[in-house]
């Protein structure tokens, strides 16, 4: 199986936007991966429902809705509208996740925990099995363009190893400072979705860009 490849829209050009999208929807881009920030949870605001609303219009690429903000819970029914296939929220911002990922699920979209670069993996043990997927931040969530952070392989191949132990088909994203290079090594990790936002829309080709992380 392919790596899929989720391209974040937080590094595309939002005067525009539309172009962009199209772009996504012509390349071999399986998801399209949104930011969601609150300036609170993370130091930095991006864009929210409307935006995300006027999407499901122009693409019918899934769409990866990652909340980077205080209290998702809260606005589960608001993702849910926007025709979301995951609704990805922080194990750091969620007191009672359980509740938040059934919640998830009983609107239809596809729940996944997301986990900071300082959030060890063994915190999902008893939550993996309800999860479609994992994302494991490679930079410190807020902005584009990072460095990405080596540790974060490690946690990869924990996570793998938590995954197959529990024999659940629970998926591996990462997000932050992805690469042809940093790609390679995650994807011999372990990792099944590979985040990638200025490596792909700053790219001279970036339709190019996202068929080689497929195929990493």
């Amino acid at each position: 199986m392919s790596t899929m490849v989720a391209p974040s829209l937080l590094a595309a050009d939002f005067l525009n936007l539309e172009k962009d999208v199209e772009m996504l929807n012509r390349s071999e881009a399986d998801w399209i991966h949104l930011d969601i920030m609150d300036g609170v949870f993370v130091p930095n605001i991006s864009f929210g429902f409307p935006i995300i609303s006027l999407l499901k219009k122009v693409t019918n690429k899934p769409m990866d809705a990652h909340l980077m903000i205080v209290e998702p819970d809260k606005f589960i029914d608001e993702i849910a509208a926007t025709g979301a296939t995951y609704m990805n929220v922080h194990y750091e911002a969620c007191t009672h996740l359980h509740r938040v990922v059934q919640e998830i699920r009983k609107k239809g979209m596809k729940p996944a925990v997301t986990l900071n670069p300082h959030t060890p993996v063994f915190l999902l043990e008893d939550i993996l099995s309800d999860l479609d997927m994992v994302l494991l931040m490679s930079v410190n969530p807020g902005f584009g363009g990072q460095r990405f952070i080596e540790h974060s392989l490690k946690k990869v191949d924990q996570l793998k190893k938590m995954i197959l132990k529990q024999h659940t088909s629970t998926l591996i994203e990462v997000d932050g400072g992805v690469n042809l290079e940093t790609g390679r090594r995650l994807v011999d990790a372990g990792a099944d979705v590979l985040v990638a936002g200025s490596f792909v829309f700053s790219s001279e080709n970036p339709e190019d860009t996202i068929r080689m992380l497929r195929a990493l």
